[in-house]
């Protein structure tokens, strides 16, 4: 043995280890390594462990190659350093677990590898200025980020933490933030250690390694309900309150209606009308007005609050209003779009009140085809506030206040679904989960929320409003809007998720757009009540494109709808308001909105939808972590809802909240995963864990701060 290595050594010695492909591979690795570095010929042979003379003959024959085609630069004294290729694109910031990223560009098709070194400070989610070195074979390309030009961004929730030395550090708990922010004792704004605080960077030098910021906020200890929702506002970069100035001013708003703002108006405050909305609502922003008209038909209002009327275009009010974009629902909260005196009060279509609206007005046939239609600006007087339940009953018996009225009503409501779902209308009808919570903010028990005709009622008058104000706009006038766009699903996507459900004994085949809509509708009536009925209804919903607000039109793919906009919630969509506006202006014969400021616009608020919607589902994963908190040790009925190389997710059927099984808690035997058919098996007892599949679980671990839970099978399984 020891013969044979010294025969390796030798040999090693004596010949070149490199040949000179492979030896410029390395040269460059190592430049591209080390990219702001010069080196010289020795130091290069000394990095690379170079020792015969033939291999460093051949490096300085490859360092003068690499010079000339332009990948090294040499200084007189013989130094060389790495040039990056010419290409520099702007991109956003996707974090990854070890502190590195992905840039991602419209200008590239690839992905571009940031390594953490590299970074320059960037956070996840920043819009950056990317150079990207030469690409190594079989590897995404790789940078370095050369600038900051939108920071995402600046304040994050975390628990402060103050040693006895009086260093302190906010201790950030948001998930894509890998570093803790320095803060100056000075800075602690009266924060103590331990509590949950909200943290502003204020500097970040290239030789620091962590930034250095300031308190703004103590939010209160960790654990309370109002400081762990704050910062779950603050993560998704969302305020958690008014700024009283603008209190203040919608205070000193006019909300008096004279005369003559009322003979502007069309009149229905003696027409009767209504709202429905859920018993816990505060801003009401719609109701109907139904009439029976003298040749048979029936003429329904469309009544949205006038919000525009008040808050008027490029006022403080307005601009807080688009930056917000949206509500934010929480679990036991709703985060304003608008000051409350405007949301709950001014603009809410309470009942017994005299109310300006912006409304849709329709003249229908006995089979609810339109016969007219109107729009413009009205005066209600709504007789009846509804909550869905009680509509619902009125419904379902026939009887109660305005029982005519809600039924025939719901008729023209049955018909219009019927027409929407025969045009390719798909039915995505998910339960909602809800909590009963104490007025700690504690949740006491779960139940869910199931969308019934008097929820429908009200779905369908909306959408038809929707339709007609962007059909009007859109295809009568032809002039620039704001359109709510549904993409048609990617094709690679839907056969996905064909080939997975088989396995559940579903067939869903398609060949034109009509044929998805029919066979999608098809399988979500098959799967209800069924253990795998939640994971499909969402991996049906993922195999299918995101609505965005655009003012490119490519209709709504879901709704079957060609025009499709947002009209009927101005209270809590901030691209309502800007439709109402767009309305008024057109109907005044106005010039041509500008299409690329639209679409700036839609931008903003689609991603303030997106970030509303990411924050509400924080919210409710921490409810549900906060209410299995309780129940540690206990046993429960489940599904299987994924099966990773991790482990299995399972959700518990009687509350449909999710944990997982790692991988490591199934000790009886080693389990391989079989990701074709999203099962493990053990190697020695055959057992299987499959998607779908019925298990006992016990709660082992919640984790309040990540929102998670960790589940072991049932002894008795």
């Amino acid at each position: 043995m020891a013969q044979n290595n010294s025969r390796k050594k030798k040999k090693i010695k004596g010949l070149p280890t490199y040949n000179r492909k492979t030896l410029q591979n390395h040269v460059l690795n190592l430049f591209r390594d080390r990219p702001k570095e010069y080196f010289n010929n020795k130091q290069v042979a000394a990095k690379l462990n170079l020792t015969d003379l033939r291999t460093k003959q051949m490096l300085s024959e490859v360092l003068s190659e690499l010079c000339g085609l332009g990948k090294l630069e040499e200084e007189r004294t013989g130094r060389y350093k790495f040039v990056p290729t010419n290409s520099v694109v702007k991109g956003t910031v996707q974090l990854i677990a070890n502190g590195s990223a992905f840039v991602i560009s419209d200008e590239t098709e690839e992905d571009i590898y940031i390594s953490r070194k590299f970074m320059g400070g960037a956070l996840n989610n920043d819009t950056v200025e990317v150079c990207i070195w030469a690409r190594r074979k079989n590897r995404n390309p790789e940078g370095e980020i050369t600038s900051i030009i939108k920071r995402n961004k600046m304040k994050f929730a975390g628990i402060v933490s103050i040693t006895k030395d009086n260093i302190c550090f906010l201790i950030v708990t948001e998930k894509n933030m890998p570093y803790d922010i320095f803060i100056h004792p000075k800075n602690l704004n009266g924060a103590k250690h331990g509590q949950k605080a909200v943290a502003e960077i204020t500097h970040w030098a290239d030789n620091q390694k962590n930034p250095t910021g300031k308190i703004l906020d103590v939010l209160g200890e960790e654990g309370e309900n109002d400081a762990e929702m704050h910062a779950i506002l603050t993560e998704y970069n969302l305020p958690y309150k008014f700024p009283e100035h603008l209190n203040d001013l919608a205070d000193k708003i006019p909300t008096e209606i004279t005369e003559e703002e009322i003979a502007k108006r069309k009149d229905f405050r003696y027409i009767t009308t209504f709202t429905i909305d859920p018993h816990d609502a505060k801003d009401f922003d719609d109701a109907l007005s139904y009439r029976k008209l003298e040749n048979g038909n029936t003429e329904v209002g469309v009544h949205i609050a006038d919000v525009t009327h008040y808050v008027k275009e490029g006022d403080k009010i307005d601009m807080e209003a688009y930056e917000r974009g949206t509500s934010v629902y929480l679990v036991d909260r709703t985060v304003p779009m608008l000051p409350e005196k405007l949301s709950n009060n001014v603009c809410s279509l309470r009942p017994a009140e005299e109310k300006l609206c912006y409304s849709a007005v329709f003249e229908l046939d006995a089979e609810a085809k339109i016969v007219n239609q109107w729009f413009g600006r009205t005066i209600i007087n709504s007789n009846r506030r509804f909550n869905y339940e009680e509509a619902q009953d009125v419904i379902e018996t026939g009887a109660g206040d305005l029982s005519d009225e809600i039924l025939n009503l719901n008729k023209l409501a049955q018909k219009l679904k019927t027409q929407r779902f025969k045009n390719g209308s798909i039915s995505f009808e998910r339960i909602e989960v809800k909590f009963n919570v104490d007025e700690k903010g504690k949740p006491l028990s779960v139940y869910f929320k199931e969308a019934k005709d008097s929820n429908h009622l009200i779905e369908e008058f909306m959408l038809l409003a929707n339709k007609q104000v962007a059909e009007y706009i859109g295809k009568t006038l032809h002039l620039p809007f704001i359109y709510r766009i549904h993409d048609e699903p990617d094709i690679e996507k839907l056969h996905a998720f064909s080939d997975f459900i088989k396995q559940f004994g579903y067939n869903f085949k398609f060949t034109d757009e009509t044929e998805i809509a029919n066979s999608l509708n098809k399988l979500l009536i098959d799967v209800k009540g069924k253990n795998e009925q939640n994971m499909i209804e969402q991996l049906a919903v993922r195999s299918m494109a995101k609505a965005e607000y655009s003012a490119d039109n490519v209709g709504h793919y879901g709704l079957a709808f060609s025009f499709y906009t947002h009209f009927t919630s101005p209270i809590r969509r901030y691209p309502d308001m800007m439709v109402h506006r767009l309305l008024t202006h057109y109907l005044k014969k106005g010039k041509p909105a500008m299409t690329n400021v639209l679409n700036e616009k839609c931008k903003q608020s689609s991603e303030m939808e997106r970030r509303a919607a990411l924050a509400e589902r924080a919210s409710i994963k921490y409810k549900q972590a906060e209410f299995m908190f309780e129940r540690l040790g206990q046993v429960f009925d489940a599904v299987i809802t994924g099966v990773t190389e991790r482990g299995l997710y399972a959700e518990i059927t009687e509350n449909k909240i999710e944990g997982m099984i790692a991988m490591r808690d199934l000790d009886d035997d080693f389990y391989v995963f079989d990701e074709k058919n999203y099962q493990i098996t053990g190697e020695r007892s055959k057992k299987k864990f499959q998607l779908g599949d019925s298990i006992k679980i016990q709660v082992v671990k919640v984790n309040m701060q990540n929102r998670t839970l960790d589940f072991v099978p049932a002894a008795e399984f």
